[in-house]
Order: C-alpha cells, then sequence, then structure tokens
C-alpha cells in the first residue's frame, strides 16, 4: 500500500482515549444506504401548523436502538447521554466514566479506547443481528471540551432531524 492511501489518524496526539471524559460520536453507513431511519414531517397537514420533523426508525434502526441501550447498561465505565438514530448514521454523546489507564503510556489508537470497544461491540452485534456487515470501518469522534461544548454538541444531537436535508450525510 502506498502511503498516500494509508488513512490518516485523527486522533489528538498523546490524548488518553482511555481517561474519564465526554465524546461526540459519528457511526455511518456502508455508502451512506438510508436503512436505520426516515424523517417524517409531523403537522404538514395543518394549514399554517408548524412542521415538526420526527425520527421514525426502520426495523434495522430498532434493532440499532435496542443495542446502543443494552450497551449503555453493559458496560459501566460508558454512559450514553443522548443520541439519534438518522438514516444513514447515528449521532452519540458519550461518557467514559471510569478511568481505565492505570498508569499505561497513553493509547491513541481507537481499538484500545472504551470507546472503541463500545462501538466495535454495538456495530458486532447489529451486524449479527442484521445478517450482514452495514457500518463503514471506523467511527468519528470529537473530545468534547468543556460544558459549553457538550451542550452545543447535545443541541446537534437534537437538531439533527430538523436539519437532515441540510446535513452533509444527506444524499
Amino acid at each position: 500500500m502506498k502511503e498516500s492511501e494509508k488513512r490518516k489518524s485523527t486522533r489528538l496526539q498523546g490524548y488518553n482515549y482511555n481517561s474519564t471524559g465526554a465524546y461526540f460520536i459519528t457511526i455511518c453507513i456502508n455508502n451512506r444506504q438510508k436503512i436505520l431511519s426516515s424523517i417524517a414531517t409531523v403537522g404538514a397537514d395543518v394549514p399554517d401548523g408548524p412542521e415538526i420533523p420526527r425520527v421514525v426508525l426502520t426495523q434495522m434502526g430498532e434493532i440499532a436502538d435496542k443495542y446502543i441501550k443494552q450497551l449503555s447498561e453493559f458496560y459501566k465505565d460508558i454512559a450514553v447521554e443522548e443520541y439519534v438514530i438518522m438514516p444513514n448514521h447515528i449521532h452519540a454523546l458519550v461518557f467514559i466514566t471510569e478511568d481505565k489507564s492505570s498508569g499505561r503510556s497513553s493509547p491513541t489508537a481507537k481499538q484500545h479506547s472504551a470507546l472503541s470497544r463500545f462501538v466495535s461491540t454495538f456495530k458486532r452485534f447489529c451486524n449479527k443481528e442484521y445478517g450482514r456487515n452495514v457500518w463503514q470501518r471506523s467511527f468519528h469522534d470529537r473530545i468534547i471540551r468543556d460544558d459549553e461544548d457538550r451542550c452545543n454538541h447535545l443541541q446537534y444531537i437534537r437538531d439533527n432531524p430538523l436539519r437532515w436535508h441540510d446535513d452533509e450525510l444527506y444524499c
């Protein structure tokens, strides 16, 4: 493989991804297939009424929802504060609640972090029930820096169905 073909790391150099903290994650479906939900407009039939977009989960979306909830209960060191299942991706605000670093050097590879363990288990359980792999290989994460950053990302999750047609993952 050529050097230019290698994936570039989006990880913050020197940051310990096993330490307690909050993360905004995005998990995408391969080829942006819209298989998890649809965005329905409620109130469109009422004259001069507000049109309120809401997420309607497909069967695959219901499976994803089930595993997000189950894994949040299973992993005692991880808590999902809020999430939204969009047609072709999922956004979530996830907390690592217990420091698992135990004096080791800072893990910078996703496969070594509690967050990565959560995402890979989630994908594996969903794929097993789906009968095929539907997820992109990796996932995107952003370290939440402070309470204002957390509030901004919570609002982003809540507003995502409103902005679906303007979303970069809409196609």
